[in-house]
């Protein structure tokens, strides 16, 4: 075995004097390449149970959205349980998770030389390195020693990356940082990369353990209920619960009553006590989605909460007094809803303490492809697949598709694409190809990447309009034929809507009807 020590040498170098972890592991992943000769190789740390990728040379950008669980890879998990280097046979029937997975070796899909360092710190498993390749006797001729002294190099830089990130988030309080142990991962994970998602994570961490109130905006589908997850879980409430209300399906003959409670006999049907969401919440925090959907009336009662802490179940007189945290989310723009007098301004002041925007996906750079690799991840999962990967060529029609229903849309058309993919393949590597989306083009903000099912003339007007647009015309329409249906009947028109009376004259208000 023939090697140039110098190699090692200068990556211990460089290891220190990088500035950037980033850099850092794409250049230790560089350096692997040159030195082993490999096809492919990766870094990923190791948490909750599962490998999730830091770094990959060679190897689908989809990759680095994957979260590869050991009870789902069993390659994954030899390396997990090994403790030392672990080389596959080129025979092994253990499948190979980045079988499909290099670009450019379209015609031979299967790894056949594979392996995995295993990378720890204080006797526990960070992490790990693999190194693949398509010769099975491509790495025959380098020693277990030199493949040690590699993970040992590894993980040394991915343990003080780990450990200089908490200390970023503890203010630099050395006193403050614990060693690091694999195992717990509790927090929810927001997939991304980008300069965006970057500074949203930075946002969460600065407010999650104060006791100040948020307010999560963004369009519909862009992740809020996952950010407003992940503001409870890194705060000082983390261990109490995090109660969920959505405001828009919240019909105003039971608002009140879920929101405070009601005490037995208060009104018909009121055959117990019940606690409502700020009792169940209480030391913990409470989660209103669309709260822009809330009557002025329940506005003016929640207001009163928020000032005192106090409360009263319906037909009660007495006072409860609760210590919750409040998460409110939006894809209105409240602003203009108290210009409109459809919100109330002091009730807005107070929820938007420290307002959290979510990016919409079109402008999250390469995340796309990231989001892209997990959902493909978890669909090769559901479908029990063995392999699931994505046509090279699909990769730029997706960046450049608009995403008008954002991180949403882009679940559901890769579960579908995913469906499509396997009913066309008898094959165990199952490939999601062009003709598996029903997108096209990338005219952001447009609706004409859709068939919508209208006339010609139709589809003309449509093209013009966003999606928010759109769907505000066809709410008016459908309105307006059901109150024909039903003579002008305001009440039964919101039977066969099913929806809420009042919800629907709101609606109705909102969208210029009434």
């Amino acid at each position: 075995m023939f090697y140039d020590s110098k190699d090692l040498t200068e990556l211990a170098l460089d290891l220190t004097n990088i500035s950037s972890e980033q850099d850092r592991f794409e250049r230790l992943l560089a350096t692997i390449r040159k030195l082993f000769k490999c096809d492919a190789s990766a870094l990923l740390a190791f948490k909750g149970g599962q490998f999730s990728p830091l770094a990959i040379n060679g190897l689908s950008q989809d990759v680095l959205g994957r979260r590869f669980a050991l009870d789902q890879h069993p390659r994954m998990e030899a390396i997990a349980r090994a403790g030392d280097i672990v080389r596959f046979p080129a025979d092994s029937s253990l499948p190979d998770p980045y079988d499909g997975l290099i670009p450019n070796h379209t015609e031979e899909l299967k790894v056949h030389a594979c392996i995995g360092l295993p990378l720890l710190a204080d006797q526990q498993l960070i992490g790990a390195v693999t190194i693949d390749g398509f010769d099975q006797h491509q790495f025959d001729q380098f020693s277990d020693d030199l493949l040690r002294k590699v993970a040992a190099l590894a993980a040394v830089s991915l343990n003080n990356a780990m450990l200089m990130e908490q200390l970023e988030k503890r203010g630099g309080d050395i006193s403050r940082v614990e060693p690091v142990l694999s195992h717990t991962n509790s927090n929810p994970e927001i997939i991304g990369r980008s300069l965006q998602i970057k500074r949203l994570q930075s946002q969460i961490e600065a407010v999650a353990n104060t006791e100040l109130t948020v307010l999560v905006t963004g369009e519909t589908g862009v992740g809020k209920e996952l950010v407003a997850s992940a503001v409870h879980k890194l705060s000082l409430r983390s261990q109490a619960p995090l109660i969920y209300l959505n405001c828009a399906a919240l019909p105003e003959s039971v608002a009140e009553s879920e929101l405070f409670g009601h005490v037995k006999g208060a009104f018909t049907g009121a055959v117990s006590n019940r606690s409502g969401k700020f009792e169940l919440a209480d030391k913990g925090t409470l989660f209103l989605d669309e709260i822009g959907e809330l009557s002025l009336s329940l506005q003016a009662k929640l207001l009163r909460v928020l000032q005192s802490g106090d409360l009263q179940r319906v037909g009660d007189d007495r006072r409860l007094q609760v210590d919750v945290r409040i998460i409110a989310a939006t894809n209105r723009d409240l602003n203009k809803e108290v210009v409109a007098n459809n919100f109330r301004a002091d009730l807005y002041h107070r929820l938007s303490v420290f307002p959290l925007p979510v990016p919409p996906l079109r402008e999250r750079d390469n995340d796309i492809l990231l989001l892209a690799g997990f959902f493909i991840e978890r669909c090769r999962t559901k479908l029990g697949l063995m392999h699931l990967s994505l046509a090279e060529r699909c990769q730029s029609r997706l960046l450049d598709y608009a995403w008008p229903g954002n991180v949403r849309e882009l679940e559901h058309s890769i579960y579908r694409a995913s469906i499509l993919a396997r009913a066309e393949t008898r094959d165990i590597h199952v490939i999601i190809q062009d003709h598996h989306f029903d997108i096209s083009g990338g005219n952001a903000g447009s609706v004409n990447q859709f068939s919508t099912g209208a006339a010609p003339d139709q589809k003309k007007t449509l093209i013009e309009l966003t999606l928010k647009d759109a769907t505000e015309q066809f709410q008016r329409r459908y309105i307006k034929q059901a109150l024909q249906q039903n003579e002008n009947n305001w009440t039964a028109a919101a039977r066969t809507l099913c929806v809420d009376v009042g919800n629907l004259h709101r609606l109705a208000k909102r969208l210029g009807m009434k």
